[in-house]
């Protein structure tokens, strides 16, 4: 299986969110290409909320070309074997912690939103990865800086995508 058809197979059943769902299987079924950041009219994107369940925290990165305080993410490569592949390894590459796992159950959502030219949009396929114990975080060439949040800092932060994959990721743990 391919990264396309993995990603096919993981919207089909992926329950949540149906006309949202619905366009980015629409989107993939018109793009052959519309994995990869080459596809101007959008491409799917992997994201992952880290979270640290233990202490009620998550980690953020500065974004260095958005400068806002996100979950990681970004897009799929050639490498990649699936879209959960995907998230997982931005998320890995991203906060610099070994060891992240993904949080059962597939994506926790999904998020359209538009970016600059030439593309216009990320069709972002978001997950949640737990960290181990003791995890300790390096920032990345991607990142300003990366921060643990208490949940109940983000608000303060982040915009409202990264709120909602926050509920979202609460409901699922």
């Amino acid at each position: 299986m391919n990264l396309y058809d993995d990603a096919v197979l993981v919207l089909k059943g992926y329950e949540d969110q149906e006309e949202l769902r619905q366009s980015y299987l629409d989107h993939l079924g018109a793009h052959p290409d519309g994995m990869w950041k080459a596809c101007e009219d959008g491409h799917i994107t992997a994201s992952a909320l880290v979270v640290d369940p233990e202490h009620g925290r998550v980690l953020l990165t500065l974004h260095r070309k958005l400068r806002m305080w996100l979950q990681m993410g970004g897009h799929c490569e050639p490498e990649d074997f699936s879209v959960a592949a995907a998230a997982l390894r931005e998320a890995t590459e991203e906060s610099g912690i070994s060891g992240l796992s993904l949080l059962p159950g597939g994506p926790v959502r999904l998020d359209r939103h538009p970016i600059p030219a030439p593309c216009h949009w990320h069709f972002d396929v978001q997950y949640a990865v737990v960290a181990p114990a003791g995890a300790t975080q390096e920032i990345s060439d991607e990142s300003l800086d990366l921060r643990w949040f208490a949940y109940d800092e983000v608000a303060d932060v982040a915009d409202e995508s990264v709120l909602r994959l926050l509920a979202a990721t609460r409901a699922r743990l």
